[in-house]
């Protein structure tokens, strides 16, 4: 066994930089080292840096057992990320990525959040609360915590539209949340297997704190098996033909962007659904508690219609009815398992 040890010490000058976008402003020192020299070397060095963050986020048990080298990571990787965050195209320090490979599609989300860290980690580390989140996409259609051990999480995902648990498929997801700490926080979800052949299903959601805000890492992968891959192209040559991603493909004669589509538009639309679900919650942990589910519904609702060419599927109204009968149900004591 091969064991990696990574010693981390302060290389922050004086110098600050503001990162500023429509939804935040914070500031973000400055590694002495990035600031060295040509241009050349200031790449250099970052790719190192992405290569180290890569390294240590690459297993989520690495980072389970060593948040700090795990935290340093994420830093790195915010640093490296800063000037995509302060020109992103969402309208927020924001960047989305997606990734395919032969049987697996990714998407990763790295952002700012308002909240500060000491408001995150403890919202988000009870698998309770990744129930209120969840839910709130709108192809889950019911979420139950397992009294355990180990603790996991019972989604029944379907269509769109409003429908039976009996219709629905269910998949079950194990949970890991890392121990409180001040500096870092990670939960993982894995399901090994889900509907139509796909299998190997990841929500994993990070967070360090960020001057007074908190900088998160979010991705949503899943692998498919030929059965899932006749599906996924059946659905792109019809229901999904016209459906787009985030990502900027290219550019139509009059300077219009186009955008990714196929399976990455796929991923990365619902990357951004699941992002929205962790904001909207968050946005209303503040509120009493008899106000919090309607402002979730409705800021997810209004992050969805922001980005409408790719996201918007429902009315306003048509998903808030939905979603009511759907949390009601959620919250009803079980008397048996749904069929």
């Amino acid at each position: 066994m091969v064991r990696i040890h990574f010693v981390t010490t302060p290389v922050v000058t004086a110098a600050t930089r503001t990162l500023t976008g429509a939804a935040t402003q914070i500031e973000v020192p400055q590694h002495r080292s990035i600031q060295a020299t040509t241009p050349t070397v200031r790449r250099a060095v970052i790719l190192f840096q992405l290569l180290l963050a890569l390294v240590v986020s690459a297993s989520g048990l690495s980072a389970l057992a060593e948040p700090k080298a795990a935290a340093a990571a994420l830093r790195l990787h915010f640093a490296a990320l800063h000037d995509r965050l302060v020109d992103s195209p969402f309208g927020r320090p924001l960047v989305l990525e997606s990734a395919q490979s032969d049987d697996d599609l990714k998407g990763d989300i790295y952002a700012v959040l308002d909240q500060p860290y000491a408001t995150v980690a403890p919202a988000l580390r009870s698998a309770d609360h990744w129930c209120d989140i969840l839910i709130l996409h709108l192809n889950v259609k019911s979420c139950r915590v397992s009294a355990g051990p180990p603790k996991g999480l019972t989604l029944y995902v379907g269509t769109k539209y409003d429908e039976p648990i009996a219709d629905s498929y269910r998949v079950d997801f194990d949970y890991r949340a890392s121990p409180p700490d001040p500096d870092y926080m990670l939960v993982q979800l894995h399901a090994d297997n889900g509907p139509l052949d796909t299998r190997d299903y990841r929500i994993r959601f990070e967070a360090v704190p960020a001057q007074g805000k908190t900088f998160i890492h979010m991705s949503y992968s899943y692998g498919y098996g030929m059965a899932a891959r006749i599906a996924l192209q059946a659905y792109l040559e019809t229901i999904g033909r016209d459906k787009v991603g985030f990502t900027i493909s290219g550019r139509q004669p009059d300077g219009q962007p186009d955008y990714v589509g196929g399976v990455l538009g796929l991923v990365e639309r619902n990357t951004m659904r699941y992002y929205l679900a962790i904001e909207s919650y968050l946005g209303a942990a503040q509120l009493p508690e008899s106000q919090q589910v309607e402002r979730r519904l409705h800021d997810w609702q209004a992050g969805v219609d922001r980005y409408a060419r790719q996201l918007h599927e429902l009315s306003e109204a048509d998903y808030l009815t939905m979603k009511r009968k759907e949390i009601a149900r959620q919250a009803a004591p079980r008397t048996a398992p749904p069929s």
